[in-house]
C-alpha cells in the first residue's frame, strides 16, 4: 500500500513528491512545534523546488479544513459511538483531538497539497545527484 510510485507513500510519509527519496521536512517530528512547518527549499536527490510560487502553502489552508474535519468525526463515532459517551465528551474529545493532532494535520495538508499539483517521476528517483 505504502510503496515508492504511490502518492500515498509521498502524502503519509511526507517525502518529495516527484523522487520520493527525501523528507520534505527539516525535521521529521511533527511534535517539534518550532519547526512544524519548516521544510527544505529544494529535495537533494531531485533539486525539486518545494514552494513553487510565493504564498503556494496558504492553498494547503483549505485542504486543512477537509483533514480537520475527518480527524473529527472520527473523534466523534470512536467517542460518541463505540464508547457510548455524552455529547459534552465526545464534544471534549473532537476538541482534544485536534488540539493534539494539529501538527499532523498541518503537515497532512501541506503534503496533500503539493501532491495535487506534482507526481511522482521514475526517472528522477533512479537518477544519482552527482
Amino acid at each position: 500500500m505504502l510503496k515508492k510510485g504511490n502518492k500515498l507513500y509521498s502524502i503519509v510519509l511526507g517525502k518529495c513528491p516527484k523522487c520520493h527519496q527525501e523528507s520534505m521536512y527539516q525535521n521529521k517530528n511533527p511534535y517539534h512545534l518550532s519547526d512544524t512547518l519548516k521544510m527544505h527549499e529544494r529535495c537533494s536527490h531531485c533539486d525539486t523546488k518545494y514552494k513553487i510560487e510565493p504564498s503556494f502553502f496558504y492553498g494547503s489552508m483549505y485542504v486543512s479544513y477537509a483533514v480537520g474535519i475527518a480527524f473529527a468525526v472520527a473523534a466523534f463515532i470512536i467517542s460518541n459511538i463505540f464508547l457510548g459517551s455524552s455529547f459534552v465528551v465526545a464534544f471534549a474529545s473532537i476538541v482534544g483531538t485536534l488540539i493534539g493532532f494539529m501538527p499532523i494535520i498541518m503537515r497532512l495538508s501541506r503534503n496533500i497539497w503539493i501532491n495535487l499539483f506534482m507526481k511522482y517521476d521514475p526517472d528522477l528517483a533512479a537518477k544519482s545527484k552527482p
